[in-house]
């Protein structure tokens, strides 16, 4: 269990900061029939377009609870994340702004060199690349109007639970607008594993073999209830670790999935438990809701930070008894995955129900995307948006009442670095504007200092594998003016030419490939070895009670 010390700070923290009286956001909810709305942000991690029952179409993934959700209110089939990596999209967030004016566009904030907010350019690069990259930034700046500060201020108690990822103390959620954070951890994925023993430095198991979100969810609903008993509206993140690395799961659900996949070595059932148990953790929350009779008041949103993992390979065992080695996931009929510039890494399930504005079960083909998410939030809790703060998102709240409604401006996304996953480009930045899609690949043109354009259409090339940018160069022209108006005004340092690029050692067609196959993750036993053996050196006695 939580060290009691610990559990009393935490579980149990009354909101601080809040003013004894209403603000004038919740009195102006007041003013409306019923009570000041709750808002519940759910943020898978990893999660592909494609990995829930309701786009899946083998029937593999089982995921009851975001049925349930999405009956309740809106799906976005054009839901975005703000970048194909975890960090950058939660800085967008918690700012309103793109990762490419924030200058998060990679995940550094779980690392000691990382607890910056300064972006630059690479050092000097190989012969082979016309370009070189930039660093990101580590850390959201303390000095940023984050969405909790905002709502915190209007009299919500605030609420983090899970993955965070956005720096170290004094970059944590409780600098950031939370009143609790729980578990207080800076990584990138649970620490240790999903399926205890973990290596968290706050909170131990409270019983043998215990699921990480089995716990986070048994502590966002133990806070919410402290919430409801005391009469305060809440606004709360259940940020997931789930479905991220390492690659961990119930045996019991990895013996069920097993069964599914019936000797299919496409399938991993490793990966098909932890979506579950992730779907598992949403129906506690739903249940909680219901059980605590705020379902009228509350407002949920689910999404997920990125696309399905490709780059990965689990070591999976069949029904026969044969070792077989499984990507997570593939994200057909999008093309590419996490730390992609394609739809793969970037287009992910979105659900929204708001009581009062959300019609129950429809579906949007609105293009939204995580930047989005603030000043909607803001717009409707009746919450000012925060002067001298530049917003990259849009409120799209008129497409949560199921009206008619146009994105008024591209949609941006800027990922200057080349990951040599599956489908990876070199440093780029792309624009979605209605049904088009244009990448910039910074330098990569055929003469030298030019750029190179991919242009898709995705109403009839949703795996985009046609590349019209030679049949249509006005249709380039005017994106790429739009890409380049928005990198001038906000500021953004872009990848440079490499000045040393010699274009005889440019090897085309080692762009999207990945060296040595999948990453191989180490396996659970191997992780639970490492684990106890750390806990002992720390002093602990290496059980998991």
């Amino acid at each position: 269990m939580i060290k009691n010390t610990v559990r009393k700070v935490l579980r149990f923290l009354p909101a601080m900061g809040i003013a004894a009286g209403l603000s004038t956001a919740l009195l102006a909810q007041n003013e409306r029939p019923g009570k000041p709305i709750n808002v519940i942000m759910i943020l898978s991690d990893d999660l592909g377009w494609v990995d829930t029952s309701l786009q899946d179409r083998t029937g593999f993934f089982e995921t009851p609870q975001l049925e349930r959700l999405a009956r309740m209110g809106v799906t976005f089939h054009r839901g975005y994340s703000a970048s194909p990596l975890c960090s950058p999209t939660r800085a967008s967030i918690m700012t309103g702004q793109n990762p490419a004016r924030l200058g998060i566009t990679a995940p550094r904030g779980h690392t000691a060199e990382g607890q910056t907010t300064e972006v630059s350019i690479r050092g000097r690069a190989s012969p082979d690349l016309p370009s070189i990259g930039t660093t990101s930034a580590g850390v959201l700046d303390n000095s940023l109007p984050t969405l909790a500060k905002q709502v915190k201020a209007a009299g919500y108690a605030t609420g983090h639970f899970g993955k965070w990822h956005l720096g170290m103390p004094p970059y944590s959620p409780l600098e950031h607008g939370f009143d609790v954070d729980i578990p207080h951890h800076p990584g990138p994925s649970p620490a240790g594993n999903f399926v205890a023993p973990w290596l968290f430095a706050h909170i131990e198991p409270n019983y043998p073999n215990e699921h990480i979100e089995d716990r986070m969810a048994e502590e966002a609903v133990a806070w919410m209830e402290q919430q409801v008993k005391e009469e305060k509206p809440f606004y709360m993140h259940y940020w997931q670790f789930s479905v991220h690395a390492p690659f961990d799961a119930k045996e019991e659900l990895i013996e069920k999935y097993r069964v599914k996949a019936n000797g299919d070595h496409s399938k991993s059932p490793t990966y098909g438990a932890m979506v579950e148990s992730m779907d598992d953790s949403v129906g506690t929350l739903l249940d909680a809701v219901e059980r605590l009779g705020i379902a009228g008041n509350t407002a949920i949103i689910f999404t997920s930070d990125n696309g399905g993992n490709q780059y990965n390979g689990i070591t999976e065992t069949d029904v026969h008894g044969n070792t077989y080695v499984a990507w997570p996931t593939t994200n057909g009929p999008l093309r590419g995955g996490k730390a992609t510039m394609w739809e793969g890494g970037v287009r992910v399930p979105t659900f929204v129900t708001w009581p009062g504005v959300t019609p129950a079960g429809t579906q949007s083909n609105a293009l939204i995307q995580t930047t989005d998410l603030y000043p909607t939030i803001l717009s409707l809790l009746n919450i000012p948006l925060p002067d001298n703060h530049p917003l990259d998102g849009v409120d799209f709240s008129p497409a949560l009442r199921g009206e008619p409604w146009e994105r008024p401006q591209g949609m941006i996304t800027f990922f200057p670095h080349n990951p040599p996953v599956p489908d990876w480009l070199p440093p780029s930045v792309s624009i979605h504007h209605d049904d088009w899609k244009l990448i910039r690949v910074f330098y990569y043109g055929d003469k030298p200092g030019e750029h190179q354009y991919l242009l898709f259409n995705l109403a009839n090339d949703l795996g985009e594998t046609r590349n019209l940018a030679r049949q249509n160069p006005a249709q380039v022209r005017v994106l790429d003016r739009m890409i380049e108006d928005y990198l001038v005004e906000a500021r953004v340092l872009t990848p440079a030419r490499n000045p040393d690029f010699n274009p005889m050692r440019l090897e085309r067609d080692r762009i999207g490939v990945q060296p040595g196959g999948p990453k191989m993750s180490d396996t659970r036993e191997e992780r639970v070895k490492r684990v106890l053996e750390q806990r002992r050196r720390r002093g602990l006695d290496g059980s998991t009670n």
